[in-house]
């Protein structure tokens, strides 16, 4: 399981370090993509197949489900960390999270996320005041 939150700085040649902890969980390859909210989702190989296959029953027929994995999975690119754990991003990719220096890595669960540090903390604090509701929502039903 991925979690926690880590800044860093992206360099010139769009390299970004990659936590050595989360690098041990991806394994030497691992797919990076379009996420949503404006940052990039990065999967472990592993979980990738896992997404695959369950998009795979989206049916095709559906104008919604073909914009997606359209959006999904054009941007979807397999990388590996280089000897001092840094990942070459793409250039669509870095434009789309819009990444010019800083930025966030953090691990949520099933997969990373590489976030602008701006867009992060806007994200973050424009939902910071609906995150008890959110809870409350999402486990009415469920014992935690």
């Amino acid at each position: 399981m991925f979690m926690g939150e880590y800044h860093h700085n992206i360099d010139d040649k769009a390299r970004i370090v990659l936590p050595s902890k989360f690098r041990e969980e991806l394994g030497d390859t691992f797919v990076v993509t379009r996420g949503l909210e404006g940052c990039l989702f990065v999967y472990s190989k592993e979980e990738w197949i896992n997404i695959v296959s369950k998009l795979r029953e989206l049916p095709f027929t559906k104008k919604d489900a073909r914009a997606f994995l359209r959006f999904f999975l054009s941007g979807a690119v397999e990388c590996q960390t280089d000897k001092q754990g840094r990942v070459a991003l793409p250039t669509p990719l870095v434009n789309y999270a819009n990444i010019k220096k800083e930025c966030v890595v953090i691990g949520v669960n099933d997969r990373l996320e590489i976030w602008s540090e701006d867009a992060f903390n806007d994200y973050f604090n424009q939902n910071i005041d609906n995150i008890s509701d959110l809870a409350e929502d999402l486990f009415d039903n469920m014992e935690v």
